[in-house]
């Protein structure tokens, strides 16, 4: 899945070594269908795919006042 995908980096990432991941998002028909994070540090590292219905359910969990 990773030669399709366009990945990038947080602007919080340097180029220092630090723990830092890369996010790709997968879109069908126009609609995000997925979230996907490697380590930045080694791109052929394994992936974790998240749907977007569980990445949203995820985000609006950890949003303060949630």
């Amino acid at each position: 899945m990773s030669e399709r995908l366009s990945w990038f980096k947080s602007s919080h990432s340097d180029d220092e070594g630090g723990a830092c991941l890369e996010v790709a998002l997968e879109f069908h028909e126009f609609a995000p269908a997925a979230l996907h994070v490697r380590d930045s540090k080694l791109p052929a590292s394994p992936e974790v795919t998240v749907s977007a219905p569980a990445w949203l359910a995820f985000i609006a969990a950890v949003q303060p006042g949630a």
